[in-house]
């Protein structure tokens, strides 16, 4: 008998975790499963575009299977528990399957339920989400045509999925009332819990300075008590109101409740998780990759396909009894769209806060880092290609590294 490696979760990071390990390890000893309730692969990054008609639904969902390795095994089934002291995983179905080791890749979803009033009657009517395909593609029926008015883009509570998609929910939000020739007619507020319009110091002020160009409103240290469905307003616990003709939230976001069933995860369900090695902090068999986990990074793509690597790494290492000495240093990258055909680059890890220079190579670039470009549009556009044809793939893009380059950086 073989030994199993059993992730959970087909999305992002289960399906680069499974051609990563399908390439290392020897198939006569190991045997992949994956555990996976849904049967399409969501292409999240496109939520951004579907409501305002960039993407398309078929841009942004493909099948599940298309994906993974041609070894694993694809168990379309639904989990009721991770048994961590009989190394199980009972499935809905009361089938069990046993592990040797467990990577968790259940990520993220949001929790509309969380904050009350957010789903009362003036759900999907005034207040949506785009964080869900649901959500998005309801959100795009409502903005062909809503007649302005005045628009609320809000932010529930940290963290969330890509902590810059809301910004560039506003930003492109103006660009596409400047299109249909209303931007007159429509007043954006960007609303939000930290303090600024980011994470990062040097980033939150170019943000904030787009928004201020743009004509877009920051209300800042906002949290919200409630969405009240009557006065059409949402309240922070100070009493402070602000009113909406229509509410685009971003809902409390929470790991799997299979955590929760399974007492591995914190108060959201994210799982404890050593942040460098991506190892349980819990049980040594078990490793926790993408939004699944509690590290102190963005919940993002780039985060998923840079640990990815690293943890293939120390799977390897532990396999063979050795010390998990790959370790991840929080590295992201992400484009943000600002709209009108431009984007900004950042390029940052758990120390090193988003600077200006270039990337990927150092002094040539192409793309720019803290500075719009078109090139960084393109680059944001081009990466839904990259995201089907290489990352999932596991297939290395070319000067990208895993842990971040201070190459190329006007790091002082």
């Amino acid at each position: 008998m073989g030994k199993n490696i059993v992730i959970l979760g087909g999305g992002t990071a289960g399906t680069m975790m499974a051609n990563h390990l399908a390439k290392e390890l020897d198939k006569k000893e190991w045997r992949i499963h994956i555990i996976d309730e849904r049967k399409v692969h969501y292409y999240q990054p496109g939520y951004l575009f579907l409501p305002f008609g960039i993407y398309e639904e078929s841009d942004i969902v493909k099948p599940l299977q298309n994906f993974f390795p041609k070894s694993a095994v694809f168990i379309n089934e639904s989990i009721e528990k991770i048994v961590t002291k009989k190394n199980q995983v009972i499935l809905n179905n009361g089938n069990i399957v046993n592990y040797d080791i467990l990577i968790i890749a259940t990520g993220s979803k949001i929790a509309p339920e969380e904050t009350e009033g957010m789903m009362g009657k003036e759900w999907q009517k005034s207040v949506y989400d785009f964080y869900s395909f649901e959500g998005a593609s309801k959100l795009k029926t409502k903005l062909q045509d809503w007649k302005g008015g005045n628009l609320v883009v809000h932010i529930t509570e940290m963290p969330i999925k890509c902590p810059v998609a809301p910004l560039e929910f506003a930003f492109l939000a103006d660009s596409f009332f400047k299109k249909k020739n209303i931007r007159s007619k429509v007043n954006i507020t960007y609303v939000t819990p930290m303090s600024g319009a980011f994470t990062k110091p040097k980033a939150t002020a170019t943000l904030e300075h787009l928004l201020i160009e743009k004509n877009i409103n920051i209300v800042s240290d906002f949290a919200i008590e409630c969405v009240d469905n009557e006065k059409k307003v949402i309240r922070d616990y100070g009493g402070k109101e602000i009113p909406f003709d229509l509410l685009v939230t971003v809902p409390t976001n929470k790991g799997d409740d299979l955590m929760e069933r399974s007492d591995l995860g914190d108060d959201l369900n994210f799982v404890p998780t050593n942040k460098a090695t991506l190892q349980s902090k819990e049980h040594q068999n078990i490793f926790v990759i993408g939004d699944a986990s509690n590290i102190p990074a963005s919940k993002a793509g780039s985060v998923a396909h840079f640990s990815a690597e690293i943890l293939t790494e120390n799977i390897l290492h532990y396999i063979k009894g050795e010390p998990l000495n790959a370790e991840f240093d929080g590295h992201a990258n992400c484009f943000i769209e600002t709209g009108n055909s431009k984007a900004l680059l950042i390029d940052f890890n758990y120390t090193q806060e988003p600077v200006t220079g270039t990337f990927p190579i150092p002094k040539i670039g192409p793309l720019s880092l803290l500075r719009e470009s078109w090139l960084n549009h393109l680059g944001k556009l081009a990466f839904k290609w990259i995201y089907w044809n290489m990352l999932l793939k596991a297939i290395s893009i070319p000067f990208v590294s895993a842990n971040m380059q201070k190459a190329g950086k006007d790091i002082k």
